[in-house]
């Protein structure tokens, strides 16, 4: 029996979002592992990791993966629901992330290192249009993140906000790596997120509330922000 059966009335698990999904989270994890190695700064998410990884001596690939799944458990009170795209998230970012920094070399290079920043946020908001084109649920991050929007009646821009802020100090103050990587990320990854969102939507598949959006109710080709 295929396991592309039917998962509902008139509804198919197709084989292109299945691709894209794993492709996308595929493509995320290189992305992050590049703009480490950039070394110019991180996302804010990435600099809580690295700052973790540097005092418990894990690879950052393995905080990536705990630090998911321990976002995944506060899910619990908030009343989220995984899918298959959320547990995908929190195994596959890590361990590619973790592949790409063992590929790719250390680089001392200024001119070497801003290509690579700017080709890594690229990546990045590529693989971000990937993945949530595909529909499989939202990051364990972006889960947290609406969750606290419903249970508090704050809007998501701001739940967004102080959720990026409080992680960035944190992870400053452990060690990671803040510079100008995590301003242009910070401004560019909406933008170009929003671009890929069109290109990868699916052209039979209603564009859909995304949990990454800037505003609550908005669709995603109208505002996003990065996980």
């Amino acid at each position: 029996m295929s396991i592309f059966r039917e998962t509902g009335p008139g509804r198919r698990l197709p084989v292109r979002r299945l691709i894209q999904l794993f492709t996308g989270l595929t493509l995320y994890g290189v992305s992050m592992g590049l703009m480490l190695r950039a070394g110019l700064g991180l996302e804010p998410w990435s600099v809580l990791n690295q700052g973790i990884s540097r005092h418990t001596g894990l690879s950052i690939g393995t905080v990536t993966i705990v630090a998911g799944a321990l976002i995944l458990l506060l899910w619990i009170p908030l009343r989220q629901r995984p899918g298959l795209g959320t547990v995908a998230n929190v195994v596959i970012l890590g361990l590619v992330m973790d592949a790409t920094l063992a590929w790719m070399p250390q680089l001392h290079s200024l001119a070497a290192r801003i290509p690579l920043l700017a080709g890594a946020v690229l990546l990045n908001g590529a693989a971000t249009g990937l993945y949530i084109s595909a529909d499989f649920g939202p990051g364990p991050r972006d889960g947290l993140m609406t969750g606290l929007h419903l249970r508090t009646g704050r809007p998501v821009r701001l739940v967004r906000t102080c959720i990026e802020v409080t992680v960035l100090a944190t992870g400053f103050l452990l060690g990671g790596s803040v510079g100008v990587g995590t301003v242009v990320y910070a401004l560019a990854i909406g933008p170009l997120a929003q671009f890929f969102l069109r290109r990868f939507a699916m052209k039979d598949r209603p564009v859909k509330p995304s949990p990454v959006v800037a505003r609550g109710g908005a669709s995603p080709e109208h505002a996003i922000l990065p996980e």
